[in-house]
């Protein structure tokens, strides 16, 4: 099998959300069979869903890596796990990390665990801009140039968080 470049979205609103999406960008280089590519800049957001929570900090990682979608949706959610996510009926909830599969390659793929590119990739201000922000010129497989999402999003309120000596923790 031959590698492919994969898009992942990350955020979190607890526990201090930045160190948690800076160690799990740091992980995502340590995936089996995997490479971090690069990463975008750290985002604030407004959560989607119930207001009562804090806003979030989102980025995306492009990865290259040799595991099929599902195999490499497992370690996410390992990951996840290491960082005591909370799988609760919450949809939308807070949470301490979140990682989707945004986009694996050119593939469509559509499964009861798994559905790339992720459904609501084109309504979200916090995953098009950071993806924007790291290749300009993707075209979404079935949804079209990133450019044009990004042009039919309402006003956003996503903003550029200004990281200053920030490590991730281990």
């Amino acid at each position: 099998m031959q590698s492919v470049d994969a898009y992942i979205s990350l955020g979190s609103n607890l526990q201090d959300p930045q160190a948690q999406v800076m160690r799990a960008i740091s992980e995502l280089d340590k995936i089996p069979n995997t490479k971090l590519l690069t990463h975008s800049s750290l985002y604030k957001s407004k959560p989607m869903g119930p207001s009562d929570q804090p806003n979030y900090v989102n980025a995306v990682a492009n990865i290259s890596t040799f595991l099929n979608a599902e195999a490499l949706l497992d370690e996410l959610q390992d990951i996840e796990s290491q960082h005591q996510r909370d799988r609760g009926t919450e949809r939308w909830g807070p949470r301490t990390l979140d990682l989707d599969i945004i986009l694996y390659g050119t593939m469509q793929i559509k499964t009861d665990r798994l559905q790339v590119p992720h459904s609501g990739l084109a309504e979200r201000e916090f995953v098009l801009i950071p993806l924007q922000e790291i290749q300009t010129d993707l075209i979404i497989p079935g949804k079209g140039e990133l450019s044009s999402l990004i042009k039919q999003l309402p006003d956003y309120t996503l903003t550029k968080i200004e990281i200053q000596d920030v490590e991730p923790q281990s």
